[in-house]
């Protein structure tokens, strides 16, 4: 059996379910060594129960990152409203979760990767914020979600020459088993093949991405 990962230490930040546990599981068949973050406990898995938005468990993601081989990070908290009603906390929330924490993770990951001459780092954005473009009612999650890809491409540019490659998703809408009938008929209306993505297609791509050293620096949307 086929396990390119085995050796490799993962981490993978929202790893307790959805997309995140889908790609835990598997990174975890490729023989890696798992280790969730999260906040839910799952059956068979290394779990780091950690509420993210508390700074002192961000230092311990940290500490984790510091350590791995493959770091995937899937959490990205969500706020739909438009401009003129965004908070500032709300800003700084949504800013510190989907982009600067995450860009810290890789800028921890990155030394023991340089000193192996490996390393697989995947990063995940949100719906159409591969390239620069306009909302109207979630401005702040996109803009942070589109330095994401710039995150994705400048690491991929930076550390090639290293064995390291960065590569993001932009998964669309999602069937997560959450959306109200409602809802869900409105996403698929927008999905062009309307129907939502399963979590398991997404989770194969990831697998793709992280096994194949030729590819740097896409952004699968």
């Amino acid at each position: 059996m086929d396990l390119p990962f085995s050796g490799k230490t993962a981490v993978i930040v929202g790893a307790t379910s959805g997309i995140g546990l889908a790609v835990a599981e598997r990174a975890g068949a490729l023989g890696a060594r798992v280790q969730c973050i999260g906040r839910h406990p799952v059956s068979g898995m290394d779990v780091s129960l950690l509420d993210l938005d508390k700074p002192q468990n961000r230092e311990v993601a940290l500490e984790m990152a510091r350590e791995c081989d493959i770091l995937v990070v899937v959490r990205g908290p969500f706020v739909q409203e438009p401009l003129d009603s965004t908070d500032p906390s709300v800003w700084e929330s949504l800013v510190t979760a989907n982009l600067i924490f995450p860009g810290q993770l890789v800028s921890a990951s990155l030394p023991r990767m340089c000193r192996n001459g490996w390393g697989r780092i995947l990063l995940f954005g949100g719906t159409r914020t591969d390239r620069v473009r306009g909302f109207r009612t979630n401005a702040a999650y996109a803009a942070a979600k589109t330095g994401l890809s710039s995150l994705v491409l400048s690491t991929a540019q930076g550390y090639a020459s290293r064995g390291i490659t960065c590569n993001g998703i932009c998964p669309g809408f999602v069937d997560s088993g959450m959306h109200d009938t409602e809802i869900r008929r409105e996403l698929e209306c927008l999905s062009p093949l309307s129907k939502l993505v399963e979590e398991h297609d997404i989770a194969s791509t990831a697998e793709f991405l992280l096994k194949t050293p030729s590819i740097n620096g896409t952004i699968v949307r």
